[in-house]
């Protein structure tokens, strides 16, 4: 199946204009366009470890392709150009009793993993001096409102967004989402959250550097009839001594609901009412090869905390699970180590683990999670595979009774991109 936003008639009219200019107008436009091709072969397997688990496990092995085109803009006051995401994912290794693992689409009705599918993203832009408003296929990737590209294609959204750079150091962003597309689907959908629907998710803010080591940044979002949410950071980088690094992420949300909604009556009633605060942070010291990271959240109130897509803007975002129930405070112990030190660049290595307590749902009070992943990536360095990557994953996470799963899993990922222009 192939997507395409239902703002199309917006960019042909965009296109359209930027193509009846001169030749000379359009230089920059041709000669400034960047186009790549991202392959990407991926085999995850997760076993459901408890033993009423409806499922068994998921296995699947699929193979992903994403073409990414950003032309230039035309000269003049205004500039016009055009981006293009196009990705296909075909399935290597799949069944309907061995679906689900957010590599591949699956038949509402046969529930049966679909052989291949397609999807066709367009979006036009306009630029007028440092700023750029953009129509049509979206990846944002801001604090309020953040695509996913943690599966074999990335989601997307469908709407529009401004960003400016006027002054120097000060960088905002502003814009309405109107459609979503997972990662594992050829449709846009909806947005909503917890599976109740909203027209929009409206959004505005931005971040400045109030020296060049230390960056803050406030946003405020609204998912019509649903939530609205207010979003402050702080990000400080200092260098101790030679080859030693501090940096600090700081980030708190304050979430309440919004509109008439009929969220209490939804399918899942277990997150309640909407209004916490969430705060979260991290603390990663760098001393040469290696990095120790400290990580600890705090989420008060009452209801899950909200976000559109899949993907939260908190430290405590890692392989399998979230921790955004309602309640949960975690803690999160990492370590990084890159293998240059030892004379072998491109290899690097990761561990972390995060518990989680005080999770409050419908069936439980007081529940704990916890989840312990480790990454091994090579990336060639030189050579006929100069720049193929390849990641080996392992996660093993685990909830009290009547939380979630229980799940070992493993992935491997193979990665290369080839840029075409």
């Amino acid at each position: 199946m192939i997507r395409i936003p239902r703002t199309t008639p917006a960019l042909v009219c965009l296109f359209g204009t930027a193509c009846g200019l001169s030749q000379v107008a359009n230089a920059d436009f041709f000669s400034d366009t960047k186009a790549s091709l991202e392959a990407r072969n991926m085999y995850m397997n997760r076993d459901f470890r408890q033993s009423n688990a409806p499922q068994a496990k998921a296995e699947e092995w699929a193979q992903g392709f994403t073409a990414r085109v950003e032309s230039g803009f035309t000269e003049g006051t205004l500039g016009f150009g055009l981006d293009a995401i196009a990705e296909t994912a075909i399935k290597l290794d799949s069944s309907r009793d061995r679906r689900g693992t957010g590599l591949l689409a699956f038949g509402a009705e046969s529930q049966e993993p679909e052989d291949t599918y397609s999807e066709l993203g367009l979006a036009a832009k306009v630029r007028l001096s440092k700023s750029v408003l953009k129509i049509g296929t979206l990846q944002p990737q801001l604090p309020v409102a953040a695509y996913n590209d943690t599966r074999l294609l990335s989601s997307t959204y469908a709407g529009t967004l401004l960003n400016s750079q006027e002054i120097g150091g000060l960088t905002l962003n502003a814009g309405r989402l109107e459609k979503i597309n997972l990662r594992d689907s050829s449709s846009n959908d909806e947005m909503n959250y917890n599976g109740v629907e909203s027209a929009h998710l409206d959004l505005a803010g931005g971040s400045y550097a109030l020296t060049p080591g230390l960056i803050a940044s406030y946003y405020y979002a609204q998912m019509d009839n649903i939530y609205q949410q207010h979003y402050a950071g702080l990000v400080h980088s200092a260098t101790l001594a030679e080859g030693i690094t501090l940096k600090t992420d700081l980030r708190y949300f304050d979430t309440g609901e919004s509109g008439d909604h009929n969220f209490r009556s939804a399918a899942r009633v277990d997150a309640g009412r909407i209004d916490n605060r969430f705060f979260n942070g991290m603390l990663t010291l760098g001393v040469g090869a290696h990095k120790f990271g400290a990580g600890y959240q705090s989420l008060s109130g009452d209801g899950d905390f909200a976000f559109p897509g899949l993907d939260p803007y908190s430290v405590n975002l890692v392989t399998v699970n979230t921790f955004t129930k309602a309640g949960t405070d975690a803690w999160q112990a990492r370590y990084d180590y890159d293998f240059v030190a030892l004379g072998v660049p491109g290899l690097t290595f990761m561990t972390r683990y995060v518990n989680g307590r005080n999770i409050e749902t419908a069936k439980v009070s007081g529940g704990k999670e916890w989840e312990r992943d480790t990454d091994l990536v090579y990336t060639f360095q030189s050579g006929t595979f100069k720049n193929l990557n390849i990641r080996l994953r392992n996660a093993t996470f685990r909830s009290s009774a009547g939380l979630t799963s229980d799940i070992d899993e493993n992935r491997i990922i193979i990665g290369y991109t080839l840029p075409l222009m």
